[in-house]
């Protein structure tokens, strides 16, 4: 819109007029993308996303230091020891994230301390079983 609005027009009424005018003017003709599908309509609804395609664009890192990742892997694997079917899984599921943490330990990567230790999986099966069992 290059101009003002008189006085008197309902704003609504005016916007209508630009639109129309500009459609016989063929301004909106051969736009890009013009019949493509918009992008990303199959995806649930995400208020950062224009964020997260930039930094993919742009091939950044992701936003949070290693160890903030790593407390939350930490805090997921912890909440999934509940549903596993077996010891084993139990076990599965935390050593390796042991191995994690002890790296994490050894050689701590800039960012917040991690603020915890390796995971005691004995105490964890103990617990799985517990809670299996009064289940």
């Amino acid at each position: 819109m290059t101009e003002r609005k008189p006085p008197g027009v309902s704003f609504e009424s005016f916007v209508d007029q630009q639109i129309r005018e500009a459609e016989a003017r063929g301004d909106f003709a051969r736009l890009p993308g013009t019949g493509k599908p918009l992008e990303g309509l199959d995806r649930p609804y995400d208020e950062l996303w224009w964020i997260r395609k930039k930094m993919h664009e742009e091939k950044l890192p992701g936003a949070l230091p290693p160890t903030l990742v790593l407390r939350k892997e930490i805090e997921d694997a912890l909440a999934a020891v509940t549903g596993a079917p077996s010891e084993r899984a139990v076990r599965a599921l935390l050593e390796p994230l042991n191995e994690k943490i002890t790296v994490f330990l050894r050689r701590p990567p800039p960012g917040p301390a991690l603020g915890r230790g390796p995971v005691d999986v004995d105490e964890a099966v103990r617990e799985w079983r517990r809670a299996r069992d009064a289940g």
